[in-house]
């Protein structure tokens, strides 16, 4: 049989019976060889996401109890006393692993138009155009957190949506548990509370006192008291 040989450049010659090198290493042997490196190169994808998927399955997801929870607010009116109220129709969910901060994350929808102040003119007052204006954006979010501990305790670092404007804020708490219910299941708790200014979030309307200063404060201080209960594994 006739054979023949030719060179492409220095290091790499191809025979006409199908055999050759490149670098020093077989045609054949290097298919192998980069065959193998795929496998491996696969086998260490999936272990990679068997390994997120086992540490996202190991963190507890806690529903909030609304029953037991308070999402209030506080603001200075007229200078001289503070106005109180909470919004009363909201979800959540948090995930937490005390062994692993990383995996926490939150998930938080409160209905705008849930707000009260123990005052039906008031609260129709914040729920229209001049605060809230609860038709054109009917709920608050608080989403797309992190936890870091601190040296008093924790920062939860999330996005507030509210009003069509969203602002990454820091609140510190604290946070209790998780602890076996009497009732059955894990309760975690999380307190703490945080400032925001509103004129972050585009709500603007005030009115200028006689002595100087504004009937309402732009500060607002956020109440949070969360109880929430473990939810079972399906």
């Amino acid at each position: 049989m006739m054979s023949f040989v030719f060179a492409i450049d220095a290091k790499c010659v191809f025979r006409g019976d199908g055999s050759g090198s490149f670098n020093g290493i077989g045609i054949k042997e290097g298919l192998v060889m980069n065959k193998m490196k795929s496998i491996f190169l696969l086998v260490g994808i999936a272990a990679l996401s068997i390994t997120i998927s086992v540490n996202a399955q190991a963190a507890d997801i806690y529903k909030i109890d609304t029953a037991h929870s308070t999402i209030g607010f506080a603001v200075k009116h007229m200078l001289v006393s503070m106005t109180r109220g909470e919004f009363t129709d909201y979800e959540g969910r948090i995930q937490f692993d005390k062994g692993d901060l990383s995996v926490f994350s939150v998930d938080v929808v409160i209905q705008a138009k849930s707000i009260d102040t123990r005052n039906a003119k008031r609260d129709a007052h914040l729920k229209g155009k001049d605060f809230l204006e609860v038709e054109t954006y009917p709920t608050i979010t608080f989403k797309n957190a992190i936890l870091n501990k601190t040296a008093g305790g924790y920062d939860i670092i999330g996005d507030l949506t509210m009003h069509g404007f969203t602002k990454r804020v820091t609140l510190p708490v604290t946070i209790s548990g998780p602890i076996h219910s009497p009732f059955g299941g894990e309760v975690l708790g999380i307190a703490g509370e945080i400032t925001i200014n509103r004129q972050d979030f585009g709500i603007s309307w005030n009115k200028a006192m006689d002595q100087g200063g504004f009937v309402v404060d732009n500060n607002v201080k956020l109440l949070i008291e969360i109880e929430a209960h473990k939810e079972e594994q399906k």
